[in-house]
C-alpha cells in the first residue's frame, strides 16, 4: 500500500504528468545553461517542450554541482516538486575502478564484489547519482560476446552469489543511509545467450534452460530486494522482453513478488516496431505497458501514444496509475522527497574520488581477480632480475574496461607496478605502441618485433604484455575471432627464441583463444582488465607479495570452433571418452573440454586434497576432504562441491557447483573442509516446471576445479 502523500500525488497528476514520470531522457533536456535550444532535440523526438519539466528521471549525467544545478532548475519548474533521480552504468567503479565483473566472478569471494559496489556506491552518490545500472546478472556461456565482461560468468550459483553482493553493497539496509544507491538489475532475461555471440542477436533457448540457468541470478537480485530491474533488447520465445507479459507481469512480478521499477534499456519499446511485435508507437506503448515496464528509456512511445490509448479504452488507467505509484515509492525510498539531493555534495566528491582507503580496496580486489593459468617454475619473479617488458600493455593506462570512462591519468600501468618493486635501472621495455580500436579499422600494433628482441635481448626474464583493445569489449563489441592479433603472437614467439623465461600476461574483458601462445609461455597470467590499481595488483602476484587465487569463472576455448564451451552441460547419448571412436558425440580436429576450465586456477602453494568422504548422520549428509599445503608458502585455496543427479526425470547437468569454501593454509597446515549437502540443493525444474526433488542416486564431487574432482556416489 502506497504512503497517502504518493497516493494523493498520483490523483493529483494529469495524464500527461504521469507519462511523462514514465519516460526517461538524456541530461541534454535539463541542461542548467539557459542557451541550450532544446527545441530541436525535443521535435526529433516528438514531444512537447513543455512535457520536460515532468519527465522522471536521466541518465548518465555526472558530478555533484551539477546535478545540484539540474535537480535546482527542475523544481522550480515542475508542478508538484517531485523530483528528478539520476541514474548512471556505474558498472564496476565510478571514479575508483574496480575488476570488469567478470574478473571479479573469478575472485570467487562475494564479498569482494560487494565491497567493490560499496566503494563505488560511495562515490557516486557524493556525486549526485541515486541509482546505478548494475549488477548484471546474465549468464554468459560465448565470449565472442563483447558483455561477457559485465557478468559474473558461466555458472548460476556463482552468478547468483556475486549478484546478490552487488546489490546489498550498492543498497546497504537503507537506501536513505549516506553513502548508498539503488541498484539496477539486468538484463531480464537471458540477455547473455545471443546467437553467434552477436549482441542484439535473437536469443532463443528452452524454457527448461531458461529457469535451470538463466534465470536463478535475477531472481537471487530480486530475493535480497533489489529496486530495479531493466528488461533486455532481446527476444525470448519470439517475443522482445520489453513487450513480455509473460516474463514481466507473471515470471517477475507474480512469481517472484517483485514491487519495485521496471525500466526498459535504451530505446527497446521502439525497437519493438523494428523487432516486429508492434506495427507503430501506440501498439508499442500498449504492449510495454501492459507488459509491466514503468520506465521508457530514450524513446517516446508513452508520452505521444498512451494518452490517447487510455481515452480510447484501449489501456486500463490502473496500469499507469501503478507504473507511477511505483516510481514514486522509489523516489521515497531513497528519501528525495525530503532532500532531492541525497548525497551530492562537491567536497565529500573531492574527498572520497580515488582516496586512498578506496583504491587499496581495489588492489586487493584486483590481486583476488587475476587468475594463474600456466606456471613452469618462473613465478613469482626474484628482485634482483633485470626484466623486459614488450608489448602492448607494457606501459599503457588503458587497463579499465568498458563503462569505465576514459580517465585514465590515476591508472597504474603494468611497467608502474613493477617499477614500485624493482628499480628502473632493471626494467627495460619495447614495442609498447597501444592497441588502437577495430571500429576504427586498427586491428593490430606496428611490427617491431626484431627490434623488441634487440632491446630486451640482456633481460633476464622477459614479460610479454598482450591482450585486446579496452575498446573491442563491452556493447556493441562481438568478435568472430578471439586470438591475439598476429603481431602480437610474433612477438611471443620470436621473444622465447631469446632463450629467456617468458612469462604473458593478458589483458583483456573475455576468454581469449590462448592456446597458440600457451606453448611459447613459461608462465600465463590472465589479469582482465582490472582498473585503477592494475599495475600494482599485477605486480603483487608476479613478485609473490600476493599469492595468486583467482578461479576463472568462465571456461576457456581450445578455439572458437569449440564455442559455447561451458562445464555445465547436459549430458548426450553417445557421450565420447577422448578415444577416436567415430559415432560418438565430438569434433575430429579438437577435444570436446575446454583448454582451461570453469574454477580453475594456479598457487604459489602446493595444495594436496585426500581423504574425501560422504557420510550419511540421521536426515544430514556431509562431504568432507582434507587439504594439507604441501608447501612452505602461505596460500588460499578455493574448494569446490559439484553434484550430478544421474538418473531423474529430466537430462541434468554432467555437473553443478553447488557450493565453495576458501580457506587459508600456512605451509606445512592442513584443513578438513566439509560441506553439508540438503535436499534443496538437490532440487530442479521438471519438465511442468515444477521445482523438486526426486530420490535417486546422485554423484558428489569436491576438487580443485570443475574436472579435478574427486567422486563418491550416494544414494538419497
Amino acid at each position: 500500500m502506497a504512503k497517502e502523500f504518493i497516493e494523493k500525488l498520483v490523483k493529483e497528476m494529469t495524464i500527461e504528468e504521469k507519462l511523462a514520470q514514465m519516460t526517461q531522457l538524456s541530461p541534454d533536456f535539463f541542461d542548467t545553461d539557459e542557451s541550450v535550444d532544446l527545441t530541436g532535440p525535443a521535435k526529433e523526438m516528438n514531444i512537447d517542450t513543455d512535457c520536460i519539466k515532468n519527465v522522471g528521471s536521466t541518465l548518465n549525467a555526472f558530478g555533484a554541482e551539477k546535478l545540484i544545478k539540474m535537480q535546482e532548475k527542475y523544481l522550480k519548474e515542475n508542478p508538484h516538486k517531485i523530483p528528478l533521480i539520476f541514474m548512471a552504468d556505474v558498472i564496476h567503479g565510478y571514479k575508483t575502478i574496480f575488476p570488469i565483473p567478470l574478473a571479479m566472478g573469478c575472485s570467487f569471494n562475494p564479498d569482494a564484489c560487494k565491497k567493490a559496489a560499496e566503494v563505488a556506491a560511495k562515490e557516486s552518490s557524493a556525486a549526485g547519482i541515486h541509482l546505478t545500472f548494475a549488477p548484471m546478472a546474465d549468464l554468459v556461456r560465448d565470449p565472442r560476446w563483447g558483455r561477457v565482461m559485465e557478468s559474473p560468468g558461466e555458472d548460476p550459483y556463482l552468478n547468483s552469489l556475486m549478484t546478490a553482493a552487488a546489490v546489498k553493497g550498492f543498497q546497504g539496509e537503507d537506501l536513505k543511509e549516506n553513502g548508498k544507491i539503488a541498484a539496477c538489475v539486468k538484463h531480464f532475461a537471458g540477455y547473455g545467450a545471443p546467437e553467434g555471440g552477436r549482441d542484439y542477436n535473437t536469443v532463443d533457448i528452452s524454457t527448461g534452460m531458461l529457469y535451470e540457468f538463466y534465470l536463478p541470478a535475477y531472481k537471487a537480485a530480486v530475493d535480497v530486494g533489489v529496486k530495479m530491474v531493466m528488461t533486455s533488447f532481446n527476444i525470448l520465445d519470439r517475443i522482445p522482453s520489453t513487450a513480455n507479459k509473460k516474463l514481466v507481469r507473471e515470471i517477475l512480478r507474480e512469481k517472484w513478488g517483485f514491487d519495485g521499477v521496471v525500466i526498459s534499456d535504451f530505446n527497446s519499446v521502439g525497437e519493438t516496431l523494428i523487432h516486429g511485435v508492434s506495427e507503430n508507437g501506440e501498439e508499442a506503448a500498449a504492449k510495454c505497458i501492459e507488459a509491466g515496464v514503468d520506465i521508457e528509456m530514450m524513446s517516446t512511445c508513452y508520452i505521444n501514444f498512451a494518452k490517447k490509448l487510455i481515452e480510447e479504452g484501449k489501456l486500463p488507467m490502473e496500469l499507469v496509475d501503478e507504473a507511477v505509484t511505483r516510481i514514486l515509492e522509489l523516489k521515497d525510498e531513497l528519501g528525495l522527497f525530503e532532500n532531492p539531493y541525497k548525497d551530492a555534495n562537491p567536497e565529500k566528491e573531492k574527498e572520497l574520488l580515488l582516496c586512498k582507503e578506496h583504491r587499496e580496496a581495489a588492489r586487493d580486489v584486483a590481486a583476488q581477480s587475476i587468475v594463474l593459468l600456466k606456471n613452469d617454475g618462473v613465478l613469482p619473479l626474484k628482485k634482483g632480475l633485470k626484466v623486459g617488458i614488450a608489448g602492448p600493455f607494457a606501459t599503457s593506462r588503458n587497463v579499465l574496461g568498458g563503462w569505465a570512462g576514459k580517465d585514465i591519468e590515476n591508472v597504474v600501468s603494468l611497467y608502474e607496478g613493477i617499477s614500485s618493486k624493482i628499480p628502473g635501472t632493471m626494467i627495460k621495455t619495447a614495442m609498447t605502441s597501444e592497441l588502437g580500436a577495430m571500429q576504427e579499422g586498427i586491428f593490430d600494433v606496428e611490427d617491431r618485433v626484431d627490434e623488441a628482441c634487440e632491446q630486451l635481448a640482456d633481460c633476464d626474464v622477459i614479460i610479454a604484455a598482450v591482450g585486446e583493445s579496452p575498446s573491442d569489449v563491452g556493447e556493441g563489441a562481438s568478435k568472430a575471432y578471439l586470438r591475439l592479433s598476429p603481431n602480437q603472437e610474433k612477438m611471443i614467439f620470436e621473444l622465447k627464441k631469446l632463450g629467456k623465461p617468458v612469462i604473458v600476461v593478458v589483458f583483456s574483458g573475455r576468454p581469449m583463444e590462448i592456446k597458440p601462445v600457451l606453448g611459447h609461455a613459461d608462465a600465463l597470467v590472465q589479469a582482465w582488465f582490472l582498473g585503477t590499481e592494475s599495475g600494482n595488483a599485477i605486480a603483487d602476484v608476479l613478485f609473490g607479495d600476493y599469492n595468486p587465487s583467482g578461479r576463472l569463472s568462465m571456461s576457456f576455448p581450445q578455439t572458437v570452433g569449440q564455442i559455447p564451451v561451458y562445464y555445465n552441460c547436459y549430458g548426450t547419448g553417445r557421450p565420447s571418452d577422448g578415444t577416436l571412436q567415430r559415432y560418438v558425440s565430438r569434433y575430429l580436429d579438437c577435444p570436446n573440454e575446454p583448454l582451461f576450465c570453469f574454477g580453475y586456477g594456479l598457487s604459489y602453494s602446493n595444495f594436496v586434497y585426500s581423504g574425501f568422504k560422504v557420510e550419511k548422520d540421521g536426515e544430514k549428509i556431509i562431504a568432507s576432504v582434507s587439504i594439507e599445503n604441501n608447501s612452505d608458502i602461505p596460500g588460499k585455496e578455493t574448494v569446490q562441491l559439484y553434484i550430478r543427479d544421474v538418473a531423474s526425470s529430466v537430462v541434468r547437468p554432467l555437473k553443478e557447483l553447488k557450493g565453495f569454501q576458501q580457506i587459508w593454509l600456512e605451509g606445512g597446515e592442513s584443513k578438513t573442509v566439509s560441506f553439508e549437502i540438503t535436499k534443496d540443493m538437490l532440487k530442479f525444474w521438471n519438465y511442468d516446471l515444477e521445482y523438486v526433488f526426486e530420490p535417486g542416486e546422485f554423484d558428489i564431487m569436491i576438487g580443485r576445479n570443475s574436472e579435478d574432482v574427486m567422486v563418491e556416489r550416494i544414494k538419497i
